[in-house]
């Protein structure tokens, strides 16, 4: 399967799972608005979400899927299998602790998430935060297995699966809203019982598609051999690094969620709905290329081919900027258009779309830098080099913070979005350039050739959605949701097909992204 095919199956899939979690956040938007509540449900999802990413999407992945691509190339499918299984148990009697310590301590991790909550005339939203964070904590062993699965799967280029199971834990939320509300107090709890009920399913999915090559580790056993096997204790050692690093991005977020505690009653349900728009061509395109990316680098760093390593990176940053940069153009012109045509319905309102908009607005400035980071860490990670990304991301982090302190006075909750934003770009930067002095990345010729390319067919783009963001009334046309929804849609297929020809007739064509380069393929940049 060719890098471009499988980035497209990825990225198709991963489209699914972006649609079902949308269809979710309308459905909440719609019976649940902007509220108190409501934040005190993002608060409480967002909790086991930072663990996960922390121990298992971040700090485990980066420093698991090298290695076990190394072992893999160089020894025996027995060694491969005792590896599968001793990191599995070790991960698994870790994450149980974890899990206790949560729930025991949920008062205090919801206290140090979302201080503004422990205020005494909030003391009902406090509980109920507390409450589906103990609820909640468990889901973090559920999708920690279920990363590790998806690890497995994607080194032995099985992206499908990966892909689409984030669908079940979307429409688990989505039964659970229509179905369960009735049976808790609280009908926003039920929400909380969705995303318990779709980690266990996306655990079981992918747990049989590891059967079904035979990789299927065992989870009980004896934890001691698994602690002192060489290949373990790597794999730990590696993540010291990579959990800091991860931690970092973490503990920002955590920052973030705590100062909207504080701002106006809605902040952080606005800022979900903002990031659940920007987790479209995040997942689509940042995602799909770097989960392509990792395994392919891998070999390429295995086999010490560095042309090919750099051929590989290049050719990442070219589909991203050429997907990446008309979606943020969009996300940008047409955010009022979008938060309208999506969330614009029942208990959330207009005044709800506005604040809304201006988080889209603000995260859209960081598109690029979110997506070029998909691409260029793994350029480190490959290589086992954790540490450079690491000392980069604390560096921003103290950055955004600043940019905080500036930024939130003057623009409330648009201002955590647009810190993160200039952020991620600067994250961005830092490591391009990281990789250039390393000498790990070469560009190859043809850079200014594209970027010419490229502006014209965004100047293409961007006529007809910032007419469409002039002259019609989104909010008004909240009574005749299909019209909104087919306006909105012919603008995008304008766009498109200006975008698309502009392209085309500037001599882009898609042989000339359809894989990356071969070998000798890359040299200086074009002057």
């Amino acid at each position: 399967m060719s890098l471009l095919r499988a980035a497209a199956t990825v990225s198709s899939l991963t489209l699914l799972s972006r649609i079902t979690g949308l269809v979710r956040d309308v459905m909440i938007a719609r019976a649940f608005g902007a509220s108190a509540l409501t934040d005190a449900f993002w608060v409480a999802f967002r909790i086991p979400n930072l663990l996960r990413r922390l121990f298992a999407e971040g700090a485990f992945a980066q420093a698991f899927v090298p290695i076990l691509g190394e072992v893999r190339n160089q020894h025996e499918p027995q060694v491969v299998k005792q590896l599968l299984d001793r990191v599995a148990r070790t991960l698994f009697l870790v994450l149980c602790l974890v899990t206790l310590l949560g729930v025991v301590g949920a008062p205090l991790v919801v206290a140090a998430m979302a201080s503004g909550l422990t205020e005494a005339s909030r003391a009902a939203d406090f509980e109920a935060a507390v409450w589906m964070t103990r609820l909640m904590f468990p889901y973090i062993i559920c999708m920690s297995l279920v990363a590790f699965a998806s690890g497995v799967l994607n080194t032995w280029r099985h992206f499908a699966v990966p892909a689409i199971t984030p669908a079940l834990l979307n429409l688990s939320m989505i039964g659970a809203s229509l179905f369960l509300s009735d049976f808790f107090s609280r009908p926003v709890y039920a929400l909380a019982a969705g995303v318990m009920l779709g980690g266990l399913a996306q655990f079981a999915v992918q747990w049989w598609a590891l059967a079904r090559l035979n990789l299927r580790p065992t989870l009980l056993g004896p934890v001691r051999p698994a602690l002192q096997d060489p290949l373990v204790r790597r794999i730990m050692r590696q993540m010291l690094p990579a959990t800091l690093g991860v931690s970092v991005a973490q503990i920002s977020l955590l920052i973030n969620t705590n100062i909207a505690t504080w701002l106006a009653a809605g902040s952080v349900s606005w800022l979900s709905f903002a990031d659940r728009l920007m987790e479209f061509p995040t997942a689509l395109i940042g995602v799909a290329l770097g989960t392509v990316l990792l395994p392919s680098l891998t070999r390429a760093h295995a086999k010490h081919d560095t042309e090919h390593y750099s051929a590989l990176l290049d050719w990442g940053l070219r589909l991203m900027l050429l997907l990446g940069l008309p979606a943020a153009l969009c996300m940008i012109l047409l955010a009022d258009a979008l938060v309208a045509t999506l969330f614009h319905y029942g208990a959330f309102s207009a005044a709800d779309v506005q604040q809304t908009r201006l988080a889209v607005m603000a995260y859209s400035v960081g598109l690029v830098g979110l997506l070029s980071i998909k691409i260029l860490a793994p350029g480190f990670y490959a290589k086992q080099d954790i540490r450079s990304p690491v000392k980069i991301a604390i560096a921003v982090l103290v950055v955004t913070q600043l940019l905080n302190l500036v930024l939130v006075p003057w623009l409330a909750h648009a201002g955590l979005a647009l810190a993160i934003g200039i952020g991620a770009c600067l994250n961005a930067a830092a490591l391009f350039i990281g990789l250039r002095r390393k000498g790990i990345y070469q560009p190859a010729k043809g850079w200014r050739r594209f970027f010419l390319q490229q502006s014209l067919a965004l100047a293409a783009l961007a006529a007809p959605l910032w007419w469409a963001a002039r002259h019609i009334d989104w909010l008004g046309l909240q009574a005749t949701p299909f019209v909104r929804a087919a306006t909105l849609g012919a603008v995008f297929f304008v766009g498109g097909v200006a975008y698309v020809a502009c392209l085309a007739a500037a001599g882009l064509r898609p042989r000339h992204l359809r894989r990356a380069p071969v070998a000798n393929t890359v040299g200086k940049t074009e002057a």
